[in-house]
């Protein structure tokens, strides 16, 4: 991922001095931007970034969001050339490949139990609210919650999600 030296003991005590003064506080920033999950790995990513400069930086908090911010710009970038490059490939691919999952998941749905098969069809191809659905079937609205429930996981059993 980064090109960074091997950290001799000094540069690794800045490091980690760095990491116990600034961590809590540029998590803490990021979490508003980009939530907790995403500030975790931006702040490892931007330590790791940081670690062969720790002897020389005067101001560490402008520093490390410096380096946070750029980490956000470059995956922004790369979610950017990841969403447009499906539209460079052949239509008749992508066409194939989406005809492909519409047999896939017809498949799933048909070989699902018939209790749930009910309420994720009402639910995900005809539309209907959860409950509409407890009316149509009779039962009620936290039973149709729980039975979309375990429709979805096992959609996702059989698709390896």
């Amino acid at each position: 991922m980064t090109d960074a030296k091997p950290l001799d003991g000094e540069d690794r005590d800045g490091v980690n001095r760095l990491y116990r003064l600034y961590a809590g506080w540029l998590t803490r920033r990021l979490c508003a931007e980009v939530g907790a999950d995403a500030a975790d790995d931006v702040v490892q990513e931007t330590y790791l970034r940081a670690a062969p400069h720790s002897a020389e930086i005067r101001h560490p908090k402008a520093f490390l969001l410096r380096i946070a911010r750029n980490l956000l710009k470059d995956e922004a970038r790369r979610d950017a050339r990841r969403r447009d490059a499906p539209a460079t490939r052949d239509p008749a691919d992508s066409q194939a490949a989406s005809q492909f999952d519409e047999v896939l998941l017809g498949q799933v749905v048909r070989g699902m139990p018939p209790l749930y098969r009910d309420v994720f069809v009402l639910n995900r191809f005809r539309g209907m609210t959860y409950a509409e659905i407890a009316r149509t079937l009779g039962v009620s609205p936290k039973t149709v919650e729980w039975r979309m429930a375990r429709a979805l996981e096992y959609c996702a059993s059989r698709l390896d999600l």
